[in-house]
Protein backbone atom coordinates (compact mmCIF):
# COMPACT_ATOMS: atom_id res chain seq x y z
CA UNK A 1 0.00 0.00 0.00
CA UNK A 2 1.37 3.06 -1.23
CA UNK A 3 1.90 5.51 1.98
CA UNK A 4 1.99 9.17 3.17
CA UNK A 5 4.56 11.27 1.98
CA UNK A 6 5.37 14.91 2.96
CA UNK A 7 5.42 17.06 -0.39
CA UNK A 8 6.92 20.31 -1.49
CA UNK A 9 5.09 23.89 -1.15
CA UNK A 10 4.42 24.11 -5.64
CA UNK A 11 3.33 20.52 -4.48
CA UNK A 12 0.57 21.46 -2.12
CA UNK A 13 -0.16 24.36 -4.27
CA UNK A 14 -0.68 22.27 -6.95
CA UNK A 15 -2.92 19.98 -5.02
CA UNK A 16 -5.06 22.30 -3.30
CA UNK A 17 -5.47 24.60 -6.55
CA UNK A 18 -6.74 20.77 -8.57
CA UNK A 19 -9.39 20.19 -5.59
CA UNK A 20 -10.73 23.53 -5.80
CA UNK A 21 -11.20 22.75 -9.46
CA UNK A 22 -12.85 19.51 -8.94
CA UNK A 23 -15.27 20.74 -6.23
CA UNK A 24 -15.89 23.76 -8.79
CA UNK A 25 -16.57 21.40 -11.70
CA UNK A 26 -18.53 19.46 -9.80
CA UNK A 27 -21.17 22.39 -8.69
CA UNK A 28 -21.07 23.04 -11.92
CA UNK A 29 -22.15 19.35 -12.82
CA UNK A 30 -25.05 19.58 -10.90
CA UNK A 31 -25.81 23.26 -11.23
CA UNK A 32 -25.03 26.03 -14.41
CA UNK A 33 -22.95 24.40 -16.41
CA UNK A 34 -25.80 20.93 -16.30
CA UNK A 35 -26.45 21.29 -19.92
CA UNK A 36 -22.60 21.48 -21.28
CA UNK A 37 -21.52 18.68 -19.35
CA UNK A 38 -24.57 16.76 -20.92
CA UNK A 39 -23.27 17.36 -24.25
CA UNK A 40 -19.65 15.70 -23.47
CA UNK A 41 -21.49 12.50 -22.51
CA UNK A 42 -20.53 9.86 -24.96
CA UNK A 43 -23.75 8.90 -27.45
CA UNK A 44 -22.42 5.68 -27.13
CA UNK A 45 -22.84 5.04 -23.46
CA UNK A 46 -26.08 3.49 -22.49
CA UNK A 47 -27.00 5.32 -19.94
CA UNK A 48 -29.35 8.79 -19.48
CA UNK A 49 -26.92 11.53 -19.52
CA UNK A 50 -27.95 13.62 -16.84
CA UNK A 51 -27.46 11.03 -14.51
CA UNK A 52 -24.27 10.08 -15.75
CA UNK A 53 -23.62 14.37 -15.32
CA UNK A 54 -25.22 14.26 -12.05
CA UNK A 55 -23.32 11.15 -11.03
CA UNK A 56 -19.73 12.48 -11.85
CA UNK A 57 -20.79 16.02 -10.58
CA UNK A 58 -20.97 13.97 -6.90
CA UNK A 59 -17.86 12.30 -7.65
CA UNK A 60 -15.92 15.40 -8.43
CA UNK A 61 -17.25 16.80 -5.42
CA UNK A 62 -15.65 14.41 -3.15
CA UNK A 63 -12.40 13.86 -5.15
CA UNK A 64 -11.94 17.60 -4.93
CA UNK A 65 -12.76 17.49 -0.98
CA UNK A 66 -10.39 14.86 -0.48
CA UNK A 67 -7.93 16.35 -2.54
CA UNK A 68 -8.24 19.43 -0.22
CA UNK A 69 -8.62 17.86 3.27
CA UNK A 70 -7.57 14.03 3.39
CA UNK A 71 -3.69 14.38 3.85
CA UNK A 72 -2.85 11.29 5.02
CA UNK A 73 -4.72 9.44 2.57
CA UNK A 74 -3.51 11.90 -0.47
CA UNK A 75 -1.59 9.66 -2.51
CA UNK A 76 -4.31 7.35 -3.19
CA UNK A 77 -6.70 10.10 -3.62
CA UNK A 78 -4.45 11.11 -6.01
CA UNK A 79 -4.54 7.91 -7.71
CA UNK A 80 -8.05 8.15 -7.38
CA UNK A 81 -8.20 11.65 -9.21
CA UNK A 82 -5.89 10.14 -12.12
CA UNK A 83 -8.24 6.86 -12.43
CA UNK A 84 -11.13 9.79 -12.87
CA UNK A 85 -9.36 11.24 -15.37
CA UNK A 86 -8.77 8.53 -17.40
CA UNK A 87 -12.72 7.16 -17.05
CA UNK A 88 -13.71 10.59 -18.16
CA UNK A 89 -11.48 11.19 -21.04
CA UNK A 90 -14.19 9.78 -23.87
CA UNK A 91 -16.29 12.47 -22.89
CA UNK A 92 -13.47 14.85 -24.16
CA UNK A 93 -13.03 12.46 -27.73
CA UNK A 94 -16.88 12.28 -27.99
CA UNK A 95 -16.95 16.07 -27.88
CA UNK A 96 -13.99 16.40 -30.62
CA UNK A 97 -15.57 13.45 -32.83
CA UNK A 98 -18.65 14.67 -32.72
CA UNK A 99 -17.33 18.40 -32.86
CA UNK A 100 -19.45 19.90 -30.47
CA UNK A 101 -19.17 23.35 -29.22
CA UNK A 102 -18.99 23.85 -25.40
CA UNK A 103 -16.95 25.32 -22.39
CA UNK A 104 -15.52 27.84 -25.73
CA UNK A 105 -14.38 24.51 -27.53
CA UNK A 106 -15.79 25.96 -30.74
CA UNK A 107 -13.54 24.69 -33.23
CA UNK A 108 -12.07 21.67 -33.83
CA UNK A 109 -8.33 23.10 -33.26
CA UNK A 110 -9.75 23.93 -29.64
CA UNK A 111 -11.04 20.25 -29.22
CA UNK A 112 -7.78 18.65 -30.61
CA UNK A 113 -5.93 20.82 -28.19
CA UNK A 114 -7.90 19.85 -25.35
CA UNK A 115 -7.19 16.22 -25.58
CA UNK A 116 -3.61 16.56 -24.47
CA UNK A 117 -4.22 18.68 -21.54
CA UNK A 118 -6.35 15.71 -20.05
CA UNK A 119 -2.70 13.47 -19.50
CA UNK A 120 -1.93 16.65 -17.74
CA UNK A 121 -4.16 16.63 -15.43
CA UNK A 122 -3.29 12.83 -14.59
CA UNK A 123 0.20 13.77 -13.66
CA UNK A 124 -1.12 16.34 -11.97
CA UNK A 125 -3.22 14.60 -9.83
CA UNK A 126 -0.15 11.80 -9.09
CA UNK A 127 2.51 14.29 -8.63
CA UNK A 128 0.56 16.69 -6.20
CA UNK A 129 -0.25 14.01 -3.74
CA UNK A 130 3.70 12.61 -3.70
CA UNK A 131 2.81 9.48 -5.73
CA UNK A 132 5.97 9.03 -7.74
CA UNK A 133 7.85 9.42 -4.26
CA UNK A 134 5.49 6.84 -2.47
CA UNK A 135 5.62 4.24 -5.70
CA UNK A 136 9.74 4.63 -5.14
CA UNK A 137 9.50 4.01 -1.13
CA UNK A 138 7.99 0.66 -1.79
CA UNK A 139 10.07 -0.54 -4.44
CA UNK A 140 12.90 -0.13 -2.04
CA UNK A 141 10.82 -1.45 0.59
Amino acid sequence: MLRFVKTSTAKNLTRIAMGAFMVFAGTGHLTFKRKEFQAQVPVWLPMNKDFVVVASGIVEIGLGLAMLFWKDKRVFVGVLLALFYVLIFPGNINQYVEQIDSFGLDTDKKRFQRLFFQPLLVYGALWSTGYFEAKQIENHS
